[in-house]
């Protein structure tokens, strides 16, 4: 079936960079926008725009049942649900099904499989992938217990979701009560599901995660690793492919493993397996999937030529997979630095307002994708995420020349920015030398640092 007609619900730079190709391959882009988007940037490149509600999220972006009576009202053929909202909650393609309209992305049980972490646990060990030691904590006794045989520092994860809501580093056993409660609330809070379960923690691991493309009978696909270990409180900041400093056998194992784990699933679309990685004992182990397209696919655009959007389109139709694993080839490295309105000298506290001047980078090897023009408003309301500037050169020094020239070429006034914390990260040696942990932030932020020159 040929899609004519796509709704994008969602909002922000990744609605424009659906809207972009959805322009290239002659598909009417159809947005949802809240009344705080109404005068948006992708409001004004979309070629038909509804609104589906007042600005808060409950109300518009997570309202599943209005984005798909918007989708049979302007007679969309298909919904894309980006990423973030209602992109991995089962609930969207079920009201899909029903409605009669394709759903852009994985089945309502794949989903599932995958967005409850002790299920998606179990998959991942019925493929042959490894799992940080841990399990279920359905009381505070279980949890003493299963800590015990697991030894600290552990983890606190969500069984129902992720992005760092509901997760509680552990470090003493006494700790653990109170940090469960905690867990326990914010879990429920966030996600509706207040059950929590317990992994050791790796102190000094490295994020790195597989992109994947599945048709949903069984053929799957691999398009590289990248590395996201430049984050801070599990968000990511800056994202990079290839993972710098793996031996070509551990990246051989991890990419493998992707494909072991979606091929159990069967898996259906674009999909990224995440695992925490000990370079130095060449050892990983599966965290999680995540079904949707992930904020840092242009790294891999870059240096695979592949539009990744256009595959989860092709894919939706019943194309299948247009690509042979022998015809993915990867050439180069590509940087990205996630841009967002906060004030990272005043421990990253968001800055929501009005953008009065933003001048964006353009450079050989450069590529923006933004939301954000002079006059476009930054509503409190949802995510901070200004734009990603990426670089891609035909190695990392040249990578990352041209995105240190690029951050420095960037220009935001009326919102501050985190614009001086990718110039301190892209000069600092530890970084450049590569293979960073995930708690390096922390100690980059924890050092005495000279004043930047971005606000």
């Amino acid at each position: 079936m040929a899609i004519r007609r796509i709704l994008i619900a969602n909002r922000g730079e990744i609605a424009a960079r659906i809207i972009r190709t959805c322009r290239a391959q002659g598909i009417e882009a159809v947005l949802v926008v809240s009344a705080a988007d109404r005068d948006s940037e992708p409001a004004k490149q979309a070629d038909r725009v509804v609104c589906v509600g007042p600005a808060r999220s409950a109300d518009s972006y997570l309202n599943a049942e209005a984005i798909v009576h918007a989708a049979v009202a302007t007679r969309a053929d298909a919904i894309h649900p980006g990423y973030g909202f209602l992109s991995e909650r089962p609930i969207l393609p079920r009201l899909c099904d029903t409605a009669g309209i394709t759903f852009i992305g994985p089945t309502e049980a794949q989903m599932v499989a995958v967005g409850d972490k002790l299920q998606a646990r179990a998959e991942a060990e019925a493929a042959r992938v490894p799992v940080l030691p841990g399990g279920a904590a359905n009381s505070a006794a279980e949890a003493e217990a299963l800590a015990r045989r697991i030894a600290m520092p552990l983890l606190i994860k969500a069984v129902g979701g992720g992005g760092g809501r509901g997760l509680k580093r552990v470090e003493q056993f006494d700790e653990l009560p109170q940090l469960l409660d905690l867990a326990a609330a914010e879990a429920g809070a966030a996600f509706g599901d207040a059950r929590v379960y317990l992994e050791h923690y790796v102190a000094r691991g490295r994020h790195v995660e597989v992109q994947v493309l599945g048709d949903g009978n069984g053929r799957v696909i691999q398009l590289g690793e990248r590395d996201c270990s430049v984050q801070r409180r599990y968000q990511k900041l800056i994202e990079e492919t290839p993972s710098p400093g793996l031996s070509p056998a551990l990246r051989e194992s991890l990419q493998q493993a992707a494909l072991r784990f979606a091929q159990r699933l069967v898996y259906r679309g674009a999909g990224t397996v995440e695992f925490i990685v000990d370079a130095e004992r060449e050892s990983f182990y599966f965290l999680e999937m995540n079904a949707r397209i992930q904020v840092e696919h242009p790294v891999t655009e870059a240096v695979t030529g592949v539009d990744l959007i256009a595959e989860q389109i092709a894919i939706a139709e019943g194309a299948g997979l247009r690509l042979q694993q022998s015809e993915v080839r990867s050439r180069g490295c590509a940087i990205e630095c996630r841009v967002n309105a906060e004030d990272y000298r005043d421990d990253f506290r968001p800055s929501p307002g009005r953008v009065r001047e933003v001048v964006w980078p353009a450079a050989e090897g450069i590529r923006v994708d933004t939301h954000v023009a002079p006059g476009s408003s930054v509503p409190p309301f949802y995510d901070s995420l200004l734009g990603k500037v990426i670089a891609h050169g035909p190695d990392r020094a040249t990578a990352l020349a041209r995105l240190r020239a690029a951050i420095a070429a960037t220009y935001i006034s009326g919102v501050a920015s985190n614009l001086g914390f990718h110039s301190l990260v892209l000069d600092d040696a530890e970084f450049r030398a590569g293979g960073v942990d995930t708690s390096y932030v922390d100690r980059l932020v924890a050092r005495p640092q000279r004043s930047g020159t971005h606000g």
